[in-house]
């Protein structure tokens, strides 16, 4: 099952962390910071699920779920996430249209197991819709079904980590990555890796997807912060 979850979370490190543990499980990210961020990314990416945590700035977590339930998509499956544990609290999100719901701190895993559950059950994901699982970005495909790269249409060969950093950045075009976050993409398959080692993977995978890697237009770096991955087809 492969989904694109939208993850609606204030605090970066637990964005961050829920992002990862998606990207392990095979399904792609989109991850904001705001109430109102959500709603817009959720119009415009139509995502399978949204992770929505309901202590969210500008908007509230209840906010967007019932303007999620009043339009646009209102099917969309959605697991709350709350450091409230009132009864009335958790009452008032199911009420809202909320299809599960978790209490911080919880396990990442069982937000992963409660996922695969809400996604099994609403017949999202891959093999229950048409969409295309393959994750596309400036003229590279990156299909994390097949564990496969294809740039301008030829198959890349990609180590692990090289695949992991490539499907996070297509995810997100334009995002600028630092090469701590990409590192951490890398955990699994690289573990004894450095910062520094993501510079050595960016330039082999400039080898494979530029046609001048001296002269990169898709894998681009930030300097001072990090790398991104063009929007844009060369």
């Amino acid at each position: 099952m492969c989904a694109h979850v939208l993850v609606a979370e204030d605090d970066e490190k637990q964005a961050e962390l829920i992002r990862r543990s998606l990207l392990a499980e095979g399904h792609t990210a989109t991850v904001v910071h705001d109430g109102a961020a959500a709603l817009e990314a959720a119009r415009g990416l139509r995502p399978d699920l949204v992770v929505l945590d309901l202590m969210l700035p500008v908007v509230d977590g209840f906010g967007v779920c019932r303007a999620l339930r009043g339009g646009g998509d209102p099917d969309i499956p959605v697991v709350m996430l709350t450091a409230r544990s009132a009864e009335d609290d958790v009452l008032l999100g199911l009420e809202l249209g909320a299809d599960d719901y978790m209490t911080k701190p919880y396990s990442p895993r069982e937000l992963m197991a409660r996922i695969r559950t809400v996604l099994r059950r609403s017949g999202r994901g891959l093999g229950t819709r048409e969409d295309d699982p393959v994750v596309r970005a400036a003229g590279i495909g990156v299909d994390p079904v097949r564990h496969e790269v294809r740039c301008d249409g030829a198959v890349v060969d990609c180590t692990p980590a090289e695949f992991q950093i490539l499907l996070a950045m297509a995810a997100e075009p334009e995002r600028v990555f630092t090469r701590r976050q990409l590192l951490q993409c890398t955990r699994g398959f690289d573990r004894a890796s450095t910062e520094r080692a993501v510079d050595v993977h960016i330039m082999n995978l400039r080898r494979k997807i530029e046609t001048d890697p001296r002269r990169p237009v898709r894998l681009l770096t930030v300097f001072g912060v990090g790398y991104k991955l063009s929007g844009a087809r060369p």
